[in-house]
């Protein structure tokens, strides 16, 4: 494999792969495929930003062909990387992908939550979520430039990763232990409590504006709030998702195409799962364990930097370790939602039943 220089980031100490440095990063990418992979973000975002500039309520069918589309993408890139790089990074690769998708699944739950709060009109919640998918995309190429730094620069940055997503494991496990419904008050959020005391806002939606002119002053929309709502929600998740990446390679460049292949299909992908998400019961347990393995696997990496007697994990471990905890998730909620509309089924039946029985004694 030929030596390549990252020079979008070589001031942070990343080096090429197939040298031998003391410290730094190693990554496949030349600065003309940096150049070509934004280029393609930026006009998958701009293309998508013209399908929705007239709001219109998104189906089924549309959905579900620009996820096929998003998916494909992202698969077939993993065939170049394969063929170009080798198996063991195309591993790397395919197994953040897998991550990051995993967590982007995640994420639909909270825009879900907030688009229902703020009452989005549905022809307008794919610009919301657009918007969302820009800002996602935006901080977290931040948090991997700032990663890659310290990894570069500091031994102990593995360490802090890998105990940031133990944290994070821990709360995603306590929120689907939790037996209180999950819900979110707009006037609770921080954001949107700084700006409605700066800004006058609407009563209603103005389609797809954010702000408007009423006698002689700028009054911003509600879409305006929900917008600002969803940027915050994507720093949150950036802080757990940019670390569980670089768990799995450390070449920045594959950090940031995994991320944004993963968010880019997060649109369409949410129109097609909006109702079965609440199926997946057990997916907060699942992503917790993912988390929490991936922040272990942080840990023996810098621990064995130190000490050379501590055992690693492989990708090829890790990989076959997230599939199989995230096939099993998906199995057992989707038994469990089973057997939970079976329990609500008999339980309307035995309503029905006994409000019959009402009527019949009435009339005797």
């Amino acid at each position: 494999m030929s030596a390549v220089t990252l020079s979008p980031l070589a001031a942070t100490g990343i080096v090429p792969l197939g040298s031998e440095p003391t410290t730094g990063l190693e990554t496949i990418a030349t600065p003309g495929l940096w150049a070509i992979t934004f280029g393609v973000v930026i006009a998958l975002i701009a293309f998508d930003f013209l399908l929705t500039r007239r709001p219109h309520e998104v189906s089924f069918k549309e959905a579900l062909g620009w996820s096929a589309f998003y998916i494909a993408l992202p698969l077939l890139f993993g065939v170049w990387v394969w063929q170009a790089h080798g198996s063991e990074i195309a591993t790397h690769y395919y197994t953040g992908y897998i991550v990051e998708k995993s967590l982007s699944v995640d994420n639909l739950f909270v825009f879900i939550l907030i688009l229902s709060a703020f009452a989005v009109p549905r022809a307008l919640q794919q610009r919301v979520l657009l918007v969302g998918v820009v800002g996602a995309i935006v901080l977290r190429g931040i948090f991997i430039a700032l990663g890659a730094g310290l990894i570069a620069t500091f031994d102990w940055a593995f360490l802090l990763f890998g105990a940031i997503l133990l944290v994070t494991a821990v709360k995603v496990l306590r929120d689907a232990r939790s037996e209180e419904d999950e819900h979110i008050e707009p006037g609770e959020i921080g954001i949107v409590k700084v700006i409605r005391r700066i800004w006058p806002v609407t009563d209603d939606y103005r389609g797809t504006k954010v702000s408007v002119k009423e006698s002689g002053r700028r009054l911003l929309t509600p879409l305006a709030l929900v917008m600002a709502a969803i940027m915050a929600t994507d720093l949150l998740f950036a802080v757990d998702s940019v670390p569980a990446v670089y768990g799995i390679t450390g070449d920045p460049y594959l950090v940031f195409a995994t991320n944004a292949f993963a968010l880019l299909g997060l649109r369409a992908l949410y129109f097609v799962l909006e109702n079965a998400l609440s199926k997946l019961v057990y997916l907060g347990y699942g992503l917790s364990v993912i988390l929490a393995f991936i922040g272990v696997k942080l840990v023996l990496h810098w621990a064995h930097g130190t000490w050379e007697g501590v055992p690693t994990v492989s990708t090829n471990v890790s990989l076959i370790v997230i599939v199989a905890v995230l096939a099993v998730t998906t199995v057992a909620s989707l038994w469990k939602s089973g057997r939970m509309a079976e329990e609500d089924q008999d339980d309307a039946v035995v309503a029905v039943d006994d409000a019959a029985d009402g009527v019949d004694g009435v009339e005797r």
